[in-house]
């Protein structure tokens, strides 16, 4: 036997071939969330940092919305629909039928005829999560080599601006995000995700019509079908006292995971929020107005936000060969989640 003998290790990489977006063609500006809400439009412009924000037509059902954003994936990632082996609907549970999976629509719809689907979500940070099951499946099954993560949001729906209490919500819009992940790519590469879950706030805002825990329907339940906030004062507090506490641990232990600290962070990936709470995940982790782009022209679209963020950083050149990009978000529930990817060549 030689003494100089090793075992060669092998490190399989799962990196982002293309990436696609949808955006509805309908909009809604300031002023009329601001009517609606009775709200000055000063401070849903400001303090909100909503300008403006995409709403579905009639055309613009979630899986809709997924299977444009899909087919731009799958140009951008220049391959055939058929090459995919697995599509995992990683959107909103707000779909087009109630007890329905989307992922097989959308495998349909795009010609994905060797694909088998799913459905999961993990609210706002349903995209990171996707990304750690599929990176999980990919490495553990050598016959899934192209996996689609898809995502339609249309939560905008269950927005009513006559409840005050939810008023942090007002930001909601449409769209949809799609990812097309590739087995042993040493591009665009997945490295650490972490999560946090808190489930004191299962049941502290949520839509009370529809669900088993209020079954059979009844007439008056139409009316009702939003987002609540049970008791508002209380979920204020807990918000006030664990969200960027959690945003965070999350962004810290991804970073850890990739053997990074934040000096390594190049660009931020962050939902859309309030513009004095970006402002402090920016300042927390020493980056500039430049490393980041505020989604104050789309509103909050759920798990897309981070994709968006991606795509516009790339157009307006803040995303770079080689950079550490930081993906962030938090899904009411709530669960916040984080990833991090290396762009370009390893």
């Amino acid at each position: 036997m030689r003494s100089d003998s090793y075992i060669e290790v092998i490190i399989l990489n799962i990196g982002i071939k293309g990436i696609g977006i949808y955006l509805p063609e309908k909009i809604m500006y300031a002023e009329e969330i601001a009517e609606k809400s009775k709200i000055p439009v000063e401070v849903i412009d400001k303090k909100f940092g909503i300008s403006k924000k995409y709403i579905p037509s009639s055309k613009d059902t979630t899986s809709y919305m997924g299977i444009q954003a899909s087919l731009e994936a799958i140009k951008d990632a220049k391959i055939n629909p058929e090459d995919i082996d697995l599509v995992i609907w990683n959107g909103a549970q707000h779909k087009d039928y109630p007890c329905w999976l989307a992922s097989l629509k959308v495998a349909h719809e795009i010609g994905a005829v060797n694909a088998w689907g799913f459905d999961m979500e993990a609210m706002c940070g349903s995209m990171m999560a996707g990304m750690e099951v599929a990176k999980s499946m990919m490495l553990s099954n050598d016959k899934l080599n192209h996996v689609l993560l898809v995502s339609g949001y249309r939560n905008v729906d269950l927005i009513n601006f006559d409840v005050p209490e939810t008023s942090f919500m007002f930001d909601i819009g449409a769209g949809g995000a799609a990812v097309v992940l590739k087995r042993d790519y040493n591009k665009n590469v997945i490295l650490g995700t972490a999560f946090k879950g808190d489930g004191s706030f299962s049941e502290d805002c949520v839509v009370e019509s529809f669900g088993t825990s209020n079954w059979p329907v009844k007439n008056e339940d139409v009316g009702k079908y939003h987002f609540v906030v049970r008791d508002p004062e209380n979920f204020k507090e807990k918000l006030k006292s664990k969200t960027m506490v959690n945003f965070y641990q999350v962004i810290y232990d991804s970073l850890e995971k990739s053997n990074l600290s934040k000096k390594d962070i190049d660009y931020l990936a962050i939902l859309h929020f309030k513009k004095s709470a970006h402002d402090a995940v920016l300042e927390e982790l020493e980056l500039n107005e430049n490393q980041s782009v505020y989604l104050n022209e789309y509103g909050h679209i759920g798990q897309n936000d981070q994709i968006l963020s991606i795509k516009l950083g790339l157009e307006k050149g803040l995303i770079k060969e080689g950079d550490n990009i930081v993906m962030v978000g938090a899904g009411l529930g709530f669960v916040w989640a984080s990833a991090v990817v290396k762009w370009g060549e390893i």
